[in-house]
């Protein structure tokens, strides 16, 4: 297990800490010291900007899943500028090309989290549609045919124009020559905050893109991270992404009272893939109780 206790020396250099965030550092310490891996946390309080909590921000990290949300992202930017509509139809298929020497791959429906997908194999379906499934039943086919038709390049370059400079999507899933080469999309804890934020606007500032991508984030089915012990009158908009010894979990989360923040925690290297996502969703929790304990205390 990873000694993380030095780093709440470098954690306080953040913010001005309060005895509820430095109270917060203990436990989220004390948490990570019982799992063998490695993590990383970006948080922010979007009702108090000064409230952030950052952990190993910067480490690189395979991205897993969470890089749908990128190719989301740069969907709604190419119908913005208007090289299609969201409701434009595209055939659905399964055959794709390596990025490493052009050679063809399948994408299995066994190891794919959304399988009924390929019974519409040679059917068309709407562009929104499959961006649906890929965000909220996370179906790696779906990414790849909106991977294909938006381009890897373009997502990078859309991360890049919002801050997320150490995000890079290069490829679809599954590209098994790509992944033996070490050849895969990447991306930090601070990059995923930094992407999330940006759609997360005040009410009053938001456009009626965010509020799309937000209420299909909202939709997410897989919560065993961010949502997890949270109460059910709290809203998550949120990605997960998962590989073997790697869980992640990105999101916007909606207090009833209107408080709102971003919360990204990722995970590497677990030698016990379930206590880590427990230790994980614990935290959340934690940043839950922070959040509410801030609020109550402003209101005395």
């Amino acid at each position: 297990m990873k000694c993380y206790r030095y780093l709440l020396i470098l954690i306080s250099l953040y913010s001005c800490k309060t005895e509820h965030s430095e109270d917060l550092d203990s436990k989220i310490i004390n948490l990570l010291e019982q799992v063998e891996g490695d993590f990383a946390i970006a948080f922010q309080d979007l009702n108090r900007r000064e409230n952030v909590f950052l952990l190993n921000e910067n480490e690189q990290f395979h991205a897993a899943s969470t890089m749908k949300v990128p190719v989301m992202i740069e969907m709604y930017h190419q119908a913005s500028q208007g090289q299609f509509s969201l409701t434009d139809s595209i055939l659905v298929k399964n055959i794709f090309e390596s990025i490493v020497d052009h050679s063809t791959y399948k994408m299995n429906s066994a190891e794919d989290s959304e399988p009924s997908l390929y019974t519409q194999i040679g059917k068309q379906m709407t562009l929104f549609d499959l961006m649906h499934q890929m965000i909220i039943s996370s179906s790696n086919l779906a990414t790849n045919i909106l991977v294909e038709e938006v381009g890897a390049k373009n997502i990078t370059a859309s991360m890049q124009r919002l801050g997320a400079y150490d995000t890079e999507v290069l490829r679809g899933v599954e590209d098994q020559k790509a992944y033996d080469l070490g050849l895969n999309n990447m991306t930090t804890a601070k990059d995923l905050m930094t992407i999330l934020k940006s759609i997360a606007l005040p009410l009053g500032e938001t456009t009626q893109d965010q509020i799309a991508m937000i209420d299909v984030l909202k939709a997410q089915e897989f919560n065993d991270i961010i949502p997890r012990f949270l109460p059910v009158d709290v809203q998550v908009a949120h990605k997960t992404g998962s590989i073997t010894g790697l869980h992640h979990d990105a999101g916007i989360i909606y207090l009833p009272n209107g408080e709102t923040y971003v919360l990204i925690l990722l995970s590497k290297n677990l030698k016990d893939f379930d206590q880590g996502t427990l230790t994980l969703a614990k935290i959340s929790k934690l940043f839950y109780e922070h959040v509410t304990a801030l609020e109550v205390s402003s209101n005395k």
